[in-house]
């Protein structure tokens, strides 16, 4: 025990020596393994507190301060009552000894036995002892949290100090100027203020000590440590600010002093401050400034050049109205909502009138500010607003003021929308007949933009629920049909066709009755010119664009969609016999519209299983008809075989399959199955077929066959991961086999991507890794072989990109093949563009819609581990093999992130410069598009490299190939962004080199060239100025 205390002994007196700062380390564990205790410690330290000079007595308290810090939570009460008392008479010492007795009620007031009342006597003993706003910013925050401290901890007891607990803190916050602190100071009276302590008659004073912060003015320093940013500060002060209502008289006098000043980011903070405290205000609050307050958010919309305050300023109004509208009206009350709405319909109504005056929008859109807080508000300014603007329409001869009288009445039938369900409710039905006739006279209008916003009109109105009579609903229809069908603007017919898909699932019988049989039959006519007057002329193929877009548009309701499908089917069939004038491109666009289709039926379950039924087995029927026909050898035999055609059912049959229940895809996904491996032709819809269906035999009577195999890939690939696949095993061979003897393009890249997609998702296993080596040893055999090297790197090239998604261990290996392959005379070139696939998203498998197994951050994985190798082949490669290398690695980087490029730039930069030599065009423009973004924030990189990166890419100004003279000219106007002296030395020769391409053919390399040219000449005269 005796040598315990006196190597207690020994440790006080280094540290207070000041020899040996850890010695508080020792202690604090001293006291932890209960070698020491905290009362032994004060008991050590009493000759040192009892010293004559304050620096001795300030280490005696800093050490025992420490250790309090580590072992708090090990304290008694009593121990915590004898320290309190001992900290509170050292508030009264020797100003260097504050801090320290600061630290040490810091660990008090976290201690959870700390005794009743000694919070208080804490508190007190800081407002009185301790002038806070003299001590070290450290120090000022110690203070701030022993606050904080006692209010989680001792909230009741704070509390009953009353009003003297908030007078003592404003005495402690006055003056506070760090912001650090205040940061921890506004959340304190935030609780102060949430959690009903007492203010007393202190609220002015309360308000005064924060409000004096307002409108924040802090700018961070660069690379500021704390992180303290001015958002937060603002965010902490607007808290404090609009936390009471209390605080009303005097914030909104502030808020309309501040919007009234020439500072935009005051206006936009008082603003912003304004509305957040409508949400807890009362009429009673707001009656006073109403006035004042529409004053500046009316000139703030009617002349803020500023887009973000004009929308800060409608987010007030409305928040004003919305506040007015909460109040509960007596009869001896005013309505404030009521005055407030008067004033603002009266000094904005008029310039309604106007529609050519530059103040006709900001009125129109504080009129629908105002309508949007409330029914109330908005009964009252459409009331107001509606007729006038339907007066004025028909007064209005001009289709550029008719547009703008349109766009506003669209506004505040939007809100009528919103607000009303019923149109008896909001008085609409007596304005329903002048509107409609409107309406109606405006879609016949020959302006093409007075089109648009009547299509808009008729959307809202149509949307509005017993607004329109069944009988307004078919004009409706007939007149979004008209335009669809016989509008030469093809800006009109697509409004057309995006509002009928807006109102066919509101009002599906009107669409089935009307439009969807005059489609069909204009569908179904002979290819013709439609002439719509003397002079204007739609051609067929816009024509039937327009009918098959507005069949998948309106295709959003399960009794349309029963309509629709058939007749976009029948459009297939009839290709598929040979009649009628069809060609590739009509079949193409039935396709992307029965994929718009699938798209609408997706969140429905039963609308997609009917589409799955309808849809598939019709395709898979036709296809494989058309493929096992007599006269049909190869692709060139039959329309629907065509590369297009296929390729444009693929999404399709994806679109049904992603988003089946479990027990349709497992049914579905058999017969198809056993179509492509057995033959079994009961998934057909018809199924009389002149010969056996073998996509997998490889012999030259069924090369046709083998192409459908891009349908197998667009069902099986697109599964969930947890169907499972029959046969898998055995489809996986034949898969492979067809991938490296397929003799067309089509036929054995899809049997590689169908493969590739299938392995993405098998179970990791032994399996799996079988499976792998033999696919890996069949590859190895391929490049063998001279017919069959094409197709074993495609087979390669997409197997890899399914391992790298999945991270699968063979990955690297695979990989590794690929950059060996770079230096192949005969293959390097097509090994090198696939790279680019390896990083890209693929449109039709392996992606997230096709439930693909994609790990995160693969690209980057990628980038780490491939890169370097990239970089070294490149070195070691000889002089015809150097393209290949760039060519891949500017596809790998062109996948990157921008801050994943930044911190590998030093190191291949160099290497980016060469690839701007490369002769390959492809290797140029992704080296280019690479260097593009990266170009802004390189300047301490690129300052050694300007000079070759500045002639190279003005040599590229002048390439043949549009595309890279686009984008060096667009490097070029990034470059104007770094430093004047990185770019002074080589103005004379840039703006020269630019005015070339001021002469370029192409007017949108001219567009770069202008741009770019003027900005060095902006540039270079700033600097100089």
């Amino acid at each position: 025990m005796a040598e315990h205390r006196s190597a207690l002994w020994g440790l006080v007196e280094e540290f207070v020596a000041g020899q040996q700062d850890s010695s508080a380390v020792e202690v604090a564990t001293g006291v932890k393994d209960g070698v020491f205790t905290i009362l032994q410690l004060v008991e050590s330290l009493g000759s040192c507190l009892a010293n004559t000079e304050p620096k001795t007595r300030g280490r005696g308290v800093q050490l025992l301060s420490q250790v309090l810090q580590q072992c708090y939570s090990r304290l008694k009460e009593k121990e915590v009552e004898v320290l309190v008392v001992f900290y509170e008479n050292r508030l009264k010492d020797h100003h260097l000894i504050i801090p320290h007795v600061l630290q040490g009620l810091k660990a008090l007031s976290m201690c959870e036995v700390l005794p009743p009342g000694l919070a208080v006597s804490v508190l007190k003993s800081i407002f009185q002892e301790a002038h806070v706003q003299s001590l070290m910013q450290m120090d000022r925050h110690t203070v701030y949290m022993i606050i904080t401290n006692f209010m989680k901890i001792r909230e009741e007891e704070l509390k009953n100090l009353g009003a003297d607990f908030t007078f003592g803190f404003i005495q402690v916050m006055d003056g506070e100027k760090d912001p650090r602190n205040l940061l921890v100071a506004f959340h304190i009276v935030h609780d102060i203020i949430t959690k009903n302590y007492n203010l007393g008659p202190f609220v002015e004073e309360l308000f005064e000590v924060t409000s004096c912060y307002f409108p924040i003015d802090f700018n961070p320093p660069t690379n500021d440590p704390h992180g303290i940013t001015r958002e937060d500060l603002i965010l902490g002060l607007r808290a404090v600010l609009t936390s009471t209502p209390c605080f009303a008289e005097f914030l909104l006098p502030l808020l309309i002093e501040k919007m009234d000043s020439d500072i935009q980011s005051a206006k936009l903070d008082s603003l912003q401050t304004l509305t957040a405290a409508c949400a807890i205000y009362e009429q009673k609050e707001l009656k006073e400034f109403l006035i004042s307050l529409w004053s500046s958010i009316r000139r703030e919309v009617f002349q803020t050049a500023s887009e973000k305050i004009e929308a800060e300023g409608l987010a007030a109004l409305k928040s004003l109205s919305s506040c007015l509208s909460r109040s509960v009206l007596t009869p001896d009350s005013e309505d404030y909502l009521e005055i407030f709405l008067n004033n603002v319909l009266k000094d904005c109504k008029h310039h309604l009138c106007e529609p050519d005056m530059k103040l006709v929008w900001p009125s129109a859109k504080l009129l629908q500010a105002a309508a949007s807080a409330s029914p109330r508000a908005c009964q009252k300014v459409t009331s107001s607003v509606l007729p006038l603007l339907m007066e004025q329409y028909n007064q209005q001869a001009q289709s550029s003021h008719r547009r703008t009288i349109l766009e506003m009445t669209v506004g505040f039938l939007k809100l009528q929308s919103k607000w009303f369900d019923e149109e008896d409710e909001n008085g609409l039905g007596s304005y329903k007949d002048a509107l409609c006739s409107m309406v109606y006279s405006a879609v016949t209008d020959p302006s093409t933009q007075v089109h648009l916003a009547a299509v808009k009109a008729l959307t809202v109105l149509g949307t509005h629920k017993g607004f329109l009579s069944p009988n307004d609903i078919d004009l409706v229809v007939d007149h979004l049909t008209r335009l669809i069908l016989k509008e030469t603007d093809s800006q009109s017919s697509t409004a057309a066709i995006e509002a009928s898909g807006s109102l066919a699932k509101i009002h599906p019988s009107a669409f089935i009755s009307r439009m969807i049989p005059q489609l069909c039959s204009w569908l179904q006519t002979e290819p013709m010119k439609m002439n719509v007057d003397d002079n204007m002329v739609i051609d067929e193929n816009s024509l039937k664009t327009r009918c098959l877009g507005a069949l998948a548009a309106v295709s959003t309701h399960q009794s349309i969609v029963k309509e629709t499908i058939p007749i976009l089917l029948y459009y297939v069939k009839q290709a598929q016999k040979g009649q009628g004038a069809t060609n590739a491109d009509d079949i193409v666009s039935v396709c992307k519209s029965l994929h718009h289709v699938a798209v609408h039926c997706q969140p429905n379950a039963e609308s997609l299983r009917f589409y799955h039924h309808a849809v598939v087995p019709c395709l898979l029927s036709l296809t494989v008809q058309a493929a096992t026909q007599d006269s049909v050898t190869s692709s060139a035999g039959h329309i629907l075989l065509e590369d297009a055609v296929l390729s444009a059912m693929v999404p399709v049959i994806s679109a049904a399959c992603t988003h089946l229940i479990p027990e349709l895809s497992a049914s579905s996904v058999s017969q198809i199955v056993n179509l492509f491996l057995d033959g079994d032709v009961s998934i057909l819809s018809e199924n009389n077929l002149s010969r056996k269906f073998q996509p997998f035999q490889m012999e030259a009577n069924t090369e046709s066959q083998s192409r459908l195999v891009a349908l197998l890939m667009a069902f099986v690939c697109s599964l969930p991961r947890n169907v499972e696949i029959p046969h898998l095993g055995r489809l996986l061979q034949h898969l492979s086999s067809l991938s490296l003897s397929g003799s067309t393009f089509f036929a054995y890249s899809s049997s590689s991507k169908c493969f590739a997609g299938l392995i993405n998702k098998f179970p990791a296993g032994e399996q799996l890794d079988e499976i792998l080596q033999g696919a890996a040893r069949r590859i190895e055999s391929g490049l063998m072989e001279e017919s069959n090297r094409i197709q074993a790197v495609t087979l390669l090239a997409w197997v890899t990109k399914a391992l790298i998604l999945r991270y699968h261990p063979l990955n690297g290996q695979l990989t590794n093949k690929m950059i060996d392959l770079l230096s192949d005379r005969e293959l390097g070139g097509s090994v090198a563009d696939m790279f680019s696939l390896l990083v890209s998203d693929a449109p039709d498998i392996l992606n997230k819609a096709c439930h693909a197994d994609i790990r995160i951050m693969f690209r980057q994985r990628f980038f780490t581990e491939n890169v370097p190798k990239l970089v070294q082949g490149f070195n070691s490669a000889n002089e015809d093999d150097k393209p290949n290398y760039l060519k891949a690695l500017s596809h790998v980087l062109n996948s990157l992130p921008k801050q994943v490029l930044m911190t590998e730039l030093p190191s291949l930069l160099s290497l980016l410069l060469e690839a701007l030599s490369c002769p390959d065009r492809i290797v140029q423009l992704s080296t280019l598009t690479c260097l593009e973004p990266l170009l802004l924030d390189a300047a301490e990189i690129l300052s050694v490299h300007i000079d070759t990166l500045i002639t190279k890419l003005l040599c590229l100004s002048s390439s043949p190939a549009m595309t890279v003279r686009i984008t060096a000219l667009k490097c070029m106007l990034a470059l104007t962004k770094l430093p004047l002296h990185m770019l002074l030395p080589y103005k004379q020769q840039v703006i020269r080199a630019l005015a070339k391409p001021l002469d370029d053919k192409k007017r949108l390399v001219r567009k770069e060239a202008v741009e770019a040219r003027c900005q060095w000449y902006v540039t270079i005269f700033h600097g100089f100025n």
